[in-house]
């Protein structure tokens, strides 16, 4: 019986293993043959129209999104939890790279991401638990995005079809995040009541309580949350002027209103595949469709896919090397001094704790 409850978590994660490579060859597939399509050499000439001086502003203008997500996560944290903002910039870009550099789901990306900010000097638990609390605030500015992308295609493309499959998709992701902010409020709590009451389930409690003792005390303080949505909701309008800016190099320059819809409702349509490694063939079918709604030609929203592609690689792999060189530095500092630093964490998930506790108590 025993052997069979150790066989299942490899066989979730072979499944999963299966189904990322299965996703990832027929993205790679159905780009392959949207590129052969509508022409290699069409879309090779949008791209070099766009230049390698034109790259690199589209890249370094990215990396100011991708700074700014990253400080977003950093108002997040109280003190004096709260290292560096280059700690959070890094765990950000180091998510960023994982989800659009490697072939992992969103989720790869997250865990990634939190556990460079750790090694960075964030403490864990709170790097968890502000993990859960920035994507929070990001999904609520991506939704608000998607919906001024929706009124913008239904003030100039009113009853299609798509108005109506995004209304739909828009309100059944509301209703997600909505689920996912209020199990926010006490669903660690019941874990650690639920792993309480199982054999050798202490650890796993205490860890819930953490956490939970952790989100509490970063929404106990609400300036963080708003600052933080409102920093991701700029990050998500910022996007569409960068894809407005890369278009306009390409000499197809649709109104921004149009851009901005085209952005959102891709991105809509990335959302829904998180699952799907990169999203990739799905951005590129997302882009081909959605544009054919606007007029806006379908070579150049490709070459703008595969050049956000090329980006993604050339910011998400270096700090993806940097991470691992600075969780060596930290493998060998730990072994050398295994004691030292055992306490911190603790005391600070601890003190989070203590301050969450306080804080409902004035709430009561």
């Amino acid at each position: 019986m025993h052997k069979l409850r150790d066989l299942r978590p490899q066989r979730l994660r072979n499944a999963a293993l299966a189904f990322s490579i299965l996703a990832l060859t027929a993205g790679g597939v159905g780009t392959a043959l949207l590129v052969y399509h509508y022409g290699f050499k069409v879309i090779a000439d949008a791209l070099v129209a766009v230049g390698m001086a034109g790259f690199a502003a589209v890249t370094a203008f990215h990396l100011g999104i991708v700074t700014a997500c990253g400080v977003a996560w950093f108002v997040l944290v109280p003190q004096p939890d709260r290292p560096s903002p280059w700690a959070f910039i890094l765990g950000r870009m180091v998510r960023n790279g994982a989800s659009e550099a490697l072939p992992l789901s969103q989720a790869g990306g997250f865990i990634m991401g939190a556990r460079a900010a750790t090694a960075a000097g964030l403490p864990g638990a709170m790097s968890v638990a502000s993990t859960v609390v920035d994507i929070t605030m990001e999904l609520l500015g991506e939704l608000i995005f998607v919906g001024i992308a929706l009124a913008i295609l239904a003030r100039l493309h009113p009853g299609t079809a798509l108005e109506g499959w995004v209304a739909t998709g828009l309100v059944g992701a509301t209703a997600v995040a909505t689920v996912y902010a209020m199990a926010q409020r006490r669903g660690f709590t019941l874990i650690e009541r639920v792993a309480n009451r199982a054999p050798q389930g202490a650890g796993l409690a205490a860890g819930a309580a953490t956490l939970q003792g952790c989100i509490d005390h970063i929404y106990g303080r609400l300036r963080g949350p708003v600052l933080g949505f409102l920093m991701h909701l700029t990050c998500w309008l910022a996007s569409a002027v960068e894809a407005w800016f890369a278009l306009g190099l390409m000499g197809a320059a649709p109104g921004f209103a149009v851009v901005l819809s085209i952005e959102g409702l891709v991105t809509g349509a990335r959302a829904l595949a998180f699952a799907v490694p990169g999203a990739l063939g799905v951005q590129e079918a997302a882009h081909v469709f959605v544009g054919a709604m606007f007029g806006v030609s379908a070579d150049a929203l490709l070459a703008l896919s595969l050049l956000k592609r090329a980006r993604d690689l050339v910011l998400g792999l270096p700090p993806l090397v940097a991470w691992q060189f600075l969780e060596g530095n930290l493998f060998w500092h730990n072994r050398s001094a295994p004691r030292e630093d055992t306490s911190d964490t603790r005391d600070t998930s601890q003190a989070a704790a203590a301050l969450a506790d306080e804080h409902r108590h004035r709430i009561v």
